[in-house]
């Protein structure tokens, strides 16, 4: 006999944490069950950060990329409150009821323990001014700067609160979904058998291959999406200070001369460190930062990105961006490094060249040349951009200058869903980022909300 549920959401990541806490919260009694892969809170620690590894081992799951919180957990948890980027949840359900949805989320991370976090706005910045007139384009944004060790504090109020209305089981990944007269059947790497009425796809950037067969299964069909490369810059914090004290996350975006191409600052941290994050076996960068000053480092670092859309015959884009970051991986078993003075030289960065450099790196990555990783039109491009933020802070452009490569941005392909993020299968839902709708923090969580509110609401 197969246990029955309600409602069952497939991942734990920003969707599933406060579709979990909005039906407690609303005391529904509904009985509803949430499959995570990953691990607990107490239990996602990365070999690297605790001091065991310089590098990535390659933990199945990734404990960066899964467990209680998802991807965001370990991340800086910045939580960016604007349509204009992060996701087109308004094009589902309206620019207003976007935002009222991503406030409705700040109140909550304010209430469990997010009052002391600053909330920073881009509006009627100067900065703005000052990027025009240098042809870059600052996106409008407010943004809720939690910091990683904050971040965890606050999902552990979270699921303390939700766990008593919503059963939350670990380390238990999802390995067979079937349609049946009534709902839906779940098969789970224990061997476990669930079923349940309505079911909702939550697997986050990392469950993106097999959100996939799931609805290949199902006939439904997807649109492809974007896939963005580009590198980690990291920096003396001095440098773009005076640009992060006031906006903290500045999104800048810049057309390119040569190419006509648009590449975008993305996921800044003043004061963080650089980490390395496990996709689907593949090893990527990425960047933390922390609310505590003495966990903060000497460097700011933030990626530059170049978005990659194709047209016929190629519709793959996920599968271009995993090959770039393979080279990467078989040339410098992991993340590659490498001076923008060398780089702009024609050169390899060599452990001597790196020992006498100014910027000291927050990650152990192998020295050497990103030229042969990244494709020469997405690198002139991010060249062109390092030379053109270099206006706006000077000294972006300096040689020594870090690089690290590649950082790779995978975006689901887009699940047709309704404005209750329901697919054309009645009672099967795609909600945050495994839906393609959502690729942020403030925009996934409020596709929880969303999903639980209309869930509740329709019964």
């Amino acid at each position: 006999m197969r246990e029955k549920y309600d409602v069952i959401i497939v991942g734990c990541g920003a969707g599933g944490v406060f579709a979990s806490y909005e039906f407690t919260k609303r005391s529904s009694d509904l009985k509803i069950l949430v499959l995570e892969k990953g691990q607990d809170l107490e239990h996602r620690n990365c070999p690297i950060t605790e001091g065991k590894t310089p590098v990535c081992i390659k933990c199945d799951p990734c404990h960066i990329m899964n467990g209680y919180g998802g991807a965001g957990t370990l991340s800086d948890g910045k939580y960016n409150i604007t349509t204009e980027f992060g996701g087109e949840l308004h094009l589902k359900i309206g620019v207003n009821e976007a935002l009222e949805l991503m406030e409705y989320v700040d109140s909550v991370l304010v209430s469990m323990g997010g009052s002391e976090a600053r909330l920073y706005s881009t509006a009627n910045s100067e900065l703005k001014t000052i990027a025009l007139r240098n042809n870059l384009y600052l996106l409008d944004a407010k943004v809720r700067h939690l910091g990683t060790d904050r971040n965890k504090k606050i999902l552990k109020k979270m699921y303390e609160y939700a766990k008593d209305g919503v059963d939350i089981r670990f380390n238990d990944a999802v390995v067979g979904v079937e349609k049946t007269a009534d709902g839906f059947s779940v098969e789970t790497s224990k061997g476990e058998s669930f079923e349940c009425g309505k079911l909702v796809l939550a697997s986050g950037r990392s469950g993106s291959k097999w959100l996939g067969d799931v609805m290949a299964n199902f006939g439904v069909e997807l649109k492809s999406n974007r896939v963005d490369i580009g590198v980690r810059v990291e920096l003396p914090a001095e440098i773009w200070k005076h640009i992060t004290d006031e906006v903290y996350e500045s999104k800048i975006v810049y057309k390119t001369d040569k190419y006509n191409d648009v590449v975008r600052t993305f996921c800044m941290n003043p004061y963080g460190e650089v980490v390395a994050e496990n996709t689907n076996g593949i090893v990527t960068v990425n960047g933390h930062s922390y609310a505590d000053p003495a966990l903060h480092t000497k460097n700011t670092n933030f990626a530059l990105l170049v978005t990659n859309r194709f047209t016929e015959p190629f519709s793959d884009s996920n599968e271009y961006g995993e090959s770039i970051a393979r080279l990467s991986n078989m040339l410098g078993g992991g993340v590659l490094m490498q001076r923008f003075g060398d780089l702009i030289k024609g050169r390899r960065s060599s452990e001597k060249r790196m020992v006498k450099s100014f910027t000291h790196p927050t990650l152990a990555a192998t020295s050497g040349d990103l030229s042969l990783v990244i494709p020469k039109r997405q690198l002139d491009d991010i060249i062109e951009m390092i030379y053109q933020l270099d206006k706006i802070a000077p000294g972006t452009s300096n040689e020594d200058t870090l690089l690290y490569g590649v950082e790779v941005k995978f975006y689901n392909s887009e699940v047709e869903v309704t404005e209750n993020l329901e697919t054309e299968i009645p009672g099967l839902y795609a909600i945050g980022d495994a839906s393609g709708v959502t690729h942020s923090l403030s925009q996934a969580s409020a596709s929880g909300v969303l999903i639980a509110r209309h869930i509740m609401e329709s019964r």
